[in-house]
């Protein structure tokens, strides 16, 4: 297919997905939640992180995720931006690199911790999906960083930038524990790309254990992390979200039957419903902790 030579503003757009910049925003929101501070005068930094997290930290991983794998997405989607030819991988590239200045420019901003924060989410972008690094060619130190990029990174970053410093120990804790648990959810989605990793050396878990056992895998990483979240707030006296969050997990494991039947193609309906529970969650551990007197 011929390549244009200037790219489809609609396809830089699609570099970016918008659907993946949720689960970054709303890690960060839970963060500003736990952290039990009233942003007062300074809504503008938790707007800002919210902006950062996703459009522009997620959206610049997904473009730099998306040059490095043009050659898997020829095979697994070929209508992507890149090898459809909406936008030449040169554009590509360059487009990740403005994007990660612009992050870190951002970052800026929200003081040392985001900052901090920031640098951490781009050096880890590019470590994730770009040689000789590329940590995604693992199926289990690749979901590791997004996890921890994707959830624990942005909660302690919202909660760092309203105490005006590092968190507390329960709110590192969970923030820790879901974004440990969120490495199942990266696995999840390893399984569209089946194919196309098998035939390129890619070596996530359904490539290497088969999607059975890879989706047994996913459920029990993230269930775990999450056992140990009901325990700590049970030891916190917080018994009424303890329950809540059992309630979740309990519902999480109906849904996991349901998705062992067929792991490769109901692998993304366990992610709208599963996963969906999951991150509400996360958002109730984050109210059940506000108020342990663990602010700035």
């Amino acid at each position: 297919m011929p390549q244009r030579r200037w790219p489809a503003p609609a396809g830089l757009l699609k570099l970016t997905k918008p659907v993946t910049w949720f689960p970054p925003m709303w890690a960060y929101l839970c963060g500003i939640v736990s952290a039990g501070v009233w942003p007062g005068d300074r809504w503008f930094l938790v707007i800002l992180g919210v902006v950062l997290a996703g459009p522009v930290v997620c959206g610049m991983s997904q473009v730099i995720n998306d040059w490095a794998d043009r050659e898997v997405d020829a095979i697994n989607e070929p209508g992507r931006p890149i090898p459809s030819g909406m936008v030449p991988p040169a554009w590509a590239f360059a487009f990740a690199l403005a994007l990660s200045a612009f992050a870190i420019w951002l970052g800026s901003f929200l003081g040392p911790w985001g900052l901090g924060a920031t640098v951490t989410a781009v050096i880890a972008a590019w470590a994730y999906s770009v040689p000789p690094i590329r940590l995604k060619r693992s199926g289990w130190w690749g979901p590791g960083l997004v996890g921890l990029s994707y959830e624990t990174l942005p909660w302690f970053t919202g909660a760092a930038v309203l105490s005006v410093g590092a968190p507390a120990f329960p709110v590192v804790l969970l923030a820790v524990l879901y974004g440990i648990g969120a490495h199942g959810i990266m696995t999840i989605n390893d399984f569209k790309a089946l194919e196309g990793d098998r035939a390129t050396g890619v070596r996530s878990l359904p490539v290497v254990v088969g999607p059975e056992v890879a989706a047994k895998i996913a459920c029990t990483v993230m269930a775990l992390p999450q056992t140990l979240v009901i325990s700590m707030l049970f030891v916190w006296d917080r018994p009424v979200y303890a329950l809540i969050v059992t309630a979740s997990l309990i519902a999480q494991f109906a849904a996991m039957r349901i998705w062992f039947r067929d792991p490769k193609g109901k692998a993304p309906w366990y992610n709208a419903t599963g996963v969906t529970l999951y991150v509400l969650g996360m958002m109730v551990t984050a109210v059940a902790i506000r108020s342990l007197e663990i602010g700035a």
